[in-house]
């Protein structure tokens, strides 16, 4: 079936299974995979707009389809899609490689068709992008729903692109305009935000084209948008108030009003009784903010769990709402370092004592599971402080119950920093070498076989050695108090041993394989270790499991999936 516009999500390596690669501990603190085959949230929104807009739409997510099995033949596939435009995500800088990889197959098997790249590291870099012959089209800024319509609409009459907003673009002379970045919405509650565009599609054209990550459909995790951009100026983020008005011409953040995300919390619960994700701190709107948004929760009577994100320590009448709200919630909070004085560099002004207050009066208040992050490789951080950050779990564990749901993570700060944030931008005052400054730079360094090497830089106190060793010596740190705490028991920290160690002896051996002078000999050893690479793609440093919540499988919400349909038909 035709589309006016295919949104493609391409594995952060095309072709990962084709090429001997050793990820390391570089997703085991995010959902997906190292392939990262999560799509962007935008894909949803974009296709919702432009659906009520008339347009064929369509997601196929690559990346899952590649992991699912080893005979999906990805050029196949893109090969018998029909479409306008396709519209590849290049967002976050680890789908340099494959989103451009992707980008040139399209155009081998539809060169009459448009290739579009969208998302913040497009963004940053759209004047290096719209000088590849695979690119015809670069949409800029973060809320593009509204500038896909008229983009698609003078498409569609053949008229003059230079009136849609954000975007950068090759006329039929191979000439580059660059138009404004003028669709800068203060607010998000025009946005469409609807999982029924997903689901209906997933009936439509195949559940595998559209999962969000593989898995999914056995433990789905869905999310709400609270803002766009963000009154936080920390050093390393490309998501930053700095980063957004560089990059994006963003000022000041664009909230969803409380009231329109406690209903889109209620449209998701239509659907499945699944856990919602709230994208963005609810405080960053004032307290105001976070009083109607549990008000408007409470008389949407939302049952799902829901899980906050904190971008600072909380105190105990925000955790107060939240229990009389839900009864039950996690949070996850991202301090990134035991170290105050790392803390300040990074941007993050509080003190030590305010991370256990809020840890402490967080399930004291109802929190059923609160998620702690740390992180090696950030500016003032030596080998030293980072592992003092593995060991300041101790402290934190020993402050709640036995049986209370803390999970704390210690993984590297990897693979790049941030393209617009003010690392990235003045490394010198960071402490921070750079390996790649480019689009082009990026796109090799993910060539690499040994995370190690895919790492952008490195620290005035720690090399990329340094970096990739404590990252394992602070996970083995971990493991043995996690042990020492109760928390888990002898099997588990015995694999996790297990698995850090051989993660590391196989690091150090890809090294030794690296510096063979003949090539085909250099080749067949790194494909000798691929198995062993692959059996360590999840959970090398970190139990990944532990960040599953309790859900039942999309087929069993399907009786509540169609009941949500039903209900959005009378909605419309």
């Amino acid at each position: 079936m035709a589309a006016d516009i295919i949104f493609l999500h391409a594995p952060s390596v095309y072709d990962f299974r084709k090429k001997p690669i050793f990820y390391g501990p570089v997703s085991d603190v995010v959902p997906s995979s190292p392939v990262f085959e999560m799509y962007p949230i935008g894909f949803m929104t974009m296709s919702a707009h432009l659906e009520d807009a008339g347009f064929r739409t369509r997601i196929v997510n690559l990346a899952v389809r590649m992991l699912q099995s080893d005979k999906f033949d990805a050029e196949r596939k893109i090969a018998k899609l029909n479409s306008k435009v396709f519209a590849i995500d290049l967002h976050w800088m680890p789908h340099a490689h494959g989103a451009l990889e992707i980008a040139k197959i399209v155009k081998k098997y539809h060169p009459d068709s448009i290739v579009e790249l969208g998302g913040f590291t497009s963004s940053y870099f759209h004047d290096e992008l719209i000088q590849r012959d695979e690119v015809d089209m670069v949409m800029r800024g973060d809320s593009t729903e509204m500038p896909h319509i008229k983009l698609m609409g003078t498409l569609a009459k053949d008229g003059d692109l230079s009136d849609v907003p954000n975007l950068t673009w090759k006329d039929k002379g191979g000439k580059v305009h660059v138009n404004p970045i003028s669709n800068i919405p203060d607010d998000l509650d025009w946005l469409k935000f609807d999982y029924g565009t997903v689901i209906r599609k997933s009936l439509r054209h195949g559940i595998k084209d559209s999962l969000p990550w593989l898995g999914w459909d056995k433990m789905p995790l869905t999310s709400v948008l609270s803002v766009r951009g963000c009154s936080y100026n920390c050093a390393e983020c490309g998501g930053s108030h700095s980063a957004n008005k560089r990059l994006l011409c963003r000022n000041r953040p664009a909230f969803r009003s409380p009231e329109k995300l406690a209903e889109d919390m209620s449209a998701i619960q239509d659907y499945l009784r699944a856990p919602i994700f709230i994208i963005g701190d609810p405080r960053q709107g004032g307290k105001d903010y976070a009083e109607r948004l549990f008000k408007a929760i409470r008389e949407r009577k939302i049952k799902n769990h829901v899980a906050f994100e904190l971008f600072a320590p909380a105190d105990e009448q925000f955790y107060g709402m939240a229990e009389k709200a839900l009864g039950e919630y996690s949070m996850e909070f991202s301090p990134d370092s035991h170290d105050e004085r790392v803390r300040t560099a990074l941007g993050r002004n509080y003190d030590n004592a305010a991370i256990e207050g809020t840890v402490r009066k967080a399930f004291d208040n109802g929190c059923t599971r609160f998620d702690l992050f740390y992180m090696t490789g950030l500016p003032e951080q030596t080998r030293d402080s980072a592992m003092d950050s593995a060991r300041a779990a101790k402290r934190l564990w020993e402050l709640v119950g036995k049986d209370d749901k803390l999970y704390i993570y210690n993984a590297p700060f990897a693979p790049f920093v941030d393209p617009g944030s003010r690392a990235f931008e003045d490394p010198e005052s960071f402490g921070y070498t750079f390996f790649a400054r480019t689009l082009e730079d990026h796109r090799k360094l993910l060539d690499n076989p040994s995370w190690k090497h895919v790492l952008s830089y490195e620290t005035k106190w720690m090399t990329r050695d340094d970096i990739a060793e404590t990252s394992y010596d602070a996970a083995l740190e971990l493991a043995g108090i996690e042990y020492q705490c109760g928390r888990i028991s002898k099997d588990a920290y015995e694999q996790r041993v297990e698995r850090t160690r051989t993660a590391r002896t196989l690091m150090r051996k890809i090294d030794e394989i690296l510096i063979i002078k003949d090539a085909h000999e250099r080749e067949r050893e790194l494909w000798n270790v691929k198995e062993e690479g692959e059996r360590l793609m999840q959970s090398t440093v970190c139990n990944k499991k532990d960040l599953d919540w309790d859900t039942g499988s999309i087929w069993s919400n399907a009786p509540r999936v169609i009941s949500g349909l039903v209900k959005n038909v009378f909605r419309r």
